[in-house]
């Protein structure tokens, strides 16, 4: 079972860096706050791994309720069996005994508001697969490997119940994590340590337009069955291969230095913002990883993203656990996942945040006049977009070694930008398109 807490205020990044005990960092990873302690039922965050769930008590009224409190001579006690006739009505009570009736909490209703809100978005039975070779050789895979995990809603209540009363405004979620059934019966791949499953990576892409989607179905299929040999370098850009309209790819939006304009293969960094989860959340080396140049909704919490333009910009990781490790890709119902296969070692890893800051509005919307567009015709380039500085950290333990990371993120604003087509003239003048590194 995942440990859960609750915890009310924030450290400065830089005290974070300089502490060296394993109890206080995973101390720390538990709150940023999202308002003042002393505030009335300030939101409070549920936090599992980069899930974030932001609930507002001051929201769900029935959560409200009442509760009983007893005292003896004005120290609180509990009711005693005997305070009761047929375990309701209240019998004459001893002298000095009081009872009253106060403001409480409904912990069933608080219990189902989370099992909508959360659990229906987390939970899920393990998992089951088979990884063998077939005539070929190619390694194929019978099923899915994915975890089960669920939210104990009980506990998640009563921790609820505390961080309302303490005026905290995070919890680590206590979920039950379920290993998948796992079958190898290729022996070379057992020789080369595939055992287990090491980590999952995951995003979501629902909302996403039907070419984006193909592109990344697309993409998480040329990584399926992918083998990394111990001690190996991982790059994503050269596993990936070329993309353009004769391997498959659609034309999709793609950020191209200050405008977001269609191009082949864009939504492929939901591939490889998913391929990174997984082997940032499980403690591997990162060797390159740049963030966006803008926050995009399907990348959300912020600084979790990994950008990659074959063959600029790449994301890139060392497998130092013990043996090979084996990625499988899988897609369904909007959500992306990589799955990696291989053998554990005494490694825990905790990612803490995002620490954001230096929030900025977007700047006032642009309009371009221009000859690439048939004149008489608009065509918008850009969305209105916030900018922000994000960070996490991540600790890695191993034994009584542990190291502690910053993951820096700057996410520019942009503005709400449209081009207006008009006439060739001598006088016209379109600013050159020229593709900047990161794409959606």
């Amino acid at each position: 079972m995942t440990r859960a807490y609750v915890i009310d205020s924030m450290p400065s990044p830089v005290r974070i860096m300089k502490r060296h005990q394993w109890y206080a960092l995973v101390f720390l990873a538990l709150f940023f706050a999202a308002g003042s302690a002393h505030a009335s039922s300030p939101p409070i965050t549920y936090r599992y791994l980069h899930h974030l769930f932001t609930l507002n008590p001051d929201e769900f009224p029935h959560w409200r309720g009442v509760k009983e409190e007893w005292a003896s001579n004005g120290i609180p006690i509990r009711a005693l069996p005997e305070f009761r006739v047929d375990g309701d009505d209240i019998p004459p009570l001893p002298l000095g005994v009081v009872r009253r009736i106060v403001p409480g909490w409904n912990r069933i209703a608080i219990q189902e508001t989370l099992k909508e809100r959360i659990a229906a978005v987390l939970d899920r039975a393990p998992g089951s697969v088979v990884i063998r070779r077939n005539a070929s050789g190619t390694i194929v895979f019978d099923g899915v490997g994915l975890p089960g995990r669920t939210v104990d809603i009980a506990f998640a209540a009563e921790l609820t119940v505390t961080a309302i009363e303490q005026g905290m405004t995070n919890i680590i979620l206590p979920i039950e994590k379920l290993q998948p059934a796992l079958l190898v019966e290729d022996p070379a791949l057992r020789a080369e340590g595939i055992r287990e499953l090491l980590a999952v990576g995951e995003s979501d892409y629902n909302g996403s337009p039907i070419s984006r989607r193909h592109n990344i179905a697309l993409g998480l299929s040329r990584f399926s069955g992918i083998l990394i040999p111990q001690g190996a370098e991982f790059s994503f850009d050269e596993t990936l291969g070329p993309v353009n309209e004769y391997t498959g790819y659609w034309k999709e939006l793609v950020i191209q230095g200050d405008k977001t304009l269609p191009d082949y293969g864009g939504g492929l960094c939901q591939v490889s913002t998913t391929a990174y989860r997984g082997v940032w959340e499980y403690g591997f080396p990162i060797l390159a990883r740049r963030n966006h140049s803008f926050a995009v909704r399907y990348y959300a919490p912020q600084g979790t993203d990994a950008t990659v333009y074959p063959p600029y910009t790449d994301m890139r990781f060392l497998n130092d656990s013990p043996g090979a490790v084996l990625i499988q890709t899988h897609f369904e119902n909007g959500f992306a996942y990589f799955l990696y296969y291989g053998t554990h070692d005494d490694r825990k890893t905790q990612v803490i945040g995002p620490y954001t800051w230096g929030h900025t509005t977007p700047p006032p919307d642009r309009t371009e006049y221009t000859t690439e567009i048939p004149p008489g015709t608009t065509r918008k380039v850009g969305e209105r977009v916030p900018g922000l500085h994000a960070a996490w950290y991540r600790i890695v333990r191993r034994g009584e070694n542990e190291e502690i990371e910053e993951v820096a993120s700057i996410y520019e604003a942009r503005p709400f930008y449209l081009q207006v087509g008009i006439k060739p003239s001598a006088d016209a003048f379109t600013v050159p398109i020229g593709p900047e590194l990161p794409t959606p």
